[in-house]
């Protein structure tokens, strides 16, 4: 495995807020396939002490491989996001 920074993908629309940022739909650049980024304001993470649960949800999410779950394919920091990059699933959650 190589490593992976934002330069490796392209962003497009956004899908979701939340509490701690945001999730956008994004390409790989090398390859063309398509993920989820889930973009973590570290700002916000430590105004409101996420950081624990921003690292359980990464090793969880490194650790499920299911079909009804999405996985993560890499994670990654800029300056000022924590990323982690998902699998993308069309059609929401399963309210």
């Amino acid at each position: 495995e190589q490593p992976v920074g934002a330069e490796a993908f392209v962003e497009f629309r956004v899908l979701g807020k939340g509490g701690f940022g945001e999730v956008c739909a994004c390409q790989r650049r090398a390859t063309g396939k398509m993920y989820a980024n889930k973009r973590l304001n570290k700002k916000r993470l430590k105004k409101r002490q996420g950081y624990e649960a921003a690292l359980v949800e990464k090793r969880i999410l490194a650790r499920v491989h299911s079909r009804f779950i999405v996985s993560l394919a890499c994670a990654f920091q800029t300056k000022t996001d924590l990323c982690l990059v998902m699998t993308l699933m069309n059609g929401g959650d399963l309210r």
